[in-house]
């Protein structure tokens, strides 16, 4: 169904920046529908249900339906489910009541081959000619694109350089000596090194355990090799590694931390009683909401002494916008997502309200603060490892971030630990 914009002179008008959002005086028309048409002169009697898992941009995501609202007269509920909560699972309770959204979120890879049935193919909107190769990689199966991509980001220690100034760090750690001696001249200087919010099973299980196959050879191979029952973690020299790194964090980290949830750790570091942090920059605003003079970087996550291979930050999809193909409204749902990738209100959204790095190539991001601005060097001077979690069999993550929280907790060794990912993997794969 072929659909075209009629945008008011205001709308024409508005000043181009980058987000999710929407601003006022259009209306976006479904060309051939036979109810609530533009043409017609009456507003669209839709109502569009949205279930997301991004905490961090909840309040403006609303803020946007309703503008979108405004200029369209689509209806946009938006229900969020995320900092900490499993939206995974409650993505399949949704579904299993009948409560199907029209518009959610997936991951890619495994996870799109997971949900493939209920995705509509996108390969025909007009955004996705804008897309970044990298963006597009996550939801292209069999040649079709099902999914558009919120945005792009990146993850690392974010680090306080005051703190790092008064505990006499001159140079950036870059491998896990260095990393280790930066530690010590914190601790020495009365300073926690590291805020873990180890009560959070992605803050383990997703972000950190990427890490170790983000850093292998070919992380693509491995994963093939693990899905083949050729490859053990517990054989693994990356993975091996990783445990010295995991042990440093936890030695130097803040007390309790199978307590700590994410926004303890948040307010921890934001509050100047941790030097690192990690998180990616979508911890940015909650960091300066709570100091607004916070001076802060990254610095990458190492598992080895290779600087070449370890100063690199994980760089990639955090996730992306589908629609349901069972929708009744699946093609004002298409409108939607085209009016966020395009439409002057949408872009600024995205970049001014969102803080996004955005995953089109012809919107331009400034001002974005300091993490995304270390993410964007990184970036361009291809020092990055790529995201993989998506890939894993499903469900994987979930149990790994309890296998390393009873590693935390002092219940398993670290080579009982490697094991059962092993088993783990091995038994989702069956």
């Amino acid at each position: 169904m072929k659909r075209k914009w009629k945008l008011s002179t205001a709308v024409m008008t508005a000043g181009m920046v980058l987000s999710l959002a929407a601003c006022g005086g259009g209306s976006l028309t479904d060309e051939g529908s036979s109810e609530g048409s533009a043409d017609s002169g009456d507003k669209k009697d839709v109502t569009l249900n949205v279930f997301q898992f991004k905490a961090e941009i909840a309040k403006d995501l609303e803020a946007m339906a309703k503008e979108y609202e405004e200029e369209t007269g689509v209806k946009v509920t938006v229900q969020t489910v995320g900092g900490g909560a499993d939206y995974g699972a409650a993505l399949k309770s949704q579904f299993a009541s009948g409560n199907e959204p029209d518009i959610f979120n997936n991951g890619g890879f495994t996870e799109a081959q997971t949900w493939k049935d209920k995705l509509e193919d996108l390969s025909s909107e007009k955004w996705v000619g804008d897309l970044t190769e990298v963006a597009k990689e996550p939801m292209t199966m069999d040649g079709k694109l099902y999914g558009m991509p919120m945005n792009l980001e990146g993850y690392g220690f974010i680090y306080n350089k005051a703190l790092f100034e008064k505990a006499g760090i001159d140079e950036l750690p870059k491998t896990l000596s260095e990393l280790t001696a930066a530690a010590e001249k914190l601790e020495k200087a009365g300073i926690t090194p590291f805020s873990v919010g180890y009560a959070e099973f992605w803050i383990l299980g997703i972000h950190l355990l990427n890490i170790p196959m983000a850093q292998q050879d070919d992380p693509d191979a491995f994963i093939q090799a693990l899905n083949e029952n050729k490859a053990k973690f517990e054989d693994n020299e990356q993975f091996q590694e990783f445990l010295k790194l995991f042990d440093l964090t936890i030695k130097y980290g803040n007390k309790n931390p199978l307590t700590t949830d994410y926004n303890t750790q948040v307010t921890q570091f934001a509050q100047g009683e941790t030097a690192m942090l990690q998180q990616g920059n979508w911890a940015q605003q909650m960091i300066l909401d709570v100091n607004p003079d916070m001076e802060m970087g990254f610095v990458p996550i190492p598992i080895n002494d290779d600087a070449e291979k370890m100063d690199r930050l994980p760089v990639g999809v955090p996730n992306n916008w589908v629609v349901n193909k069972n929708s009744k409204y699946k093609e004002e749902a298409k409108d939607f997502l085209e009016w966020m990738a395009t439409s002057d209100t949408g872009k600024d959204y995205m970049v001014n309200k969102f803080k996004f790095i955005p995953a089109f190539k012809s919107i331009e991001a400034n001002d974005l603060g300091p993490l995304a601005d270390d993410i964007l060097a990184y970036s361009n001077e291809g020092k990055t490892i790529s995201w993989n979690w998506f890939k894993y069999p499903d469900g994987a993550v979930n149990e790994y971030g309890a296998l390393m929280q009873a590693y935390v907790g002092g219940q398993k060794t670290g080579e009982e630990m490697l094991q059962d990912f092993t088993k783990v993997w091995q038994d989702k794969v069956k």
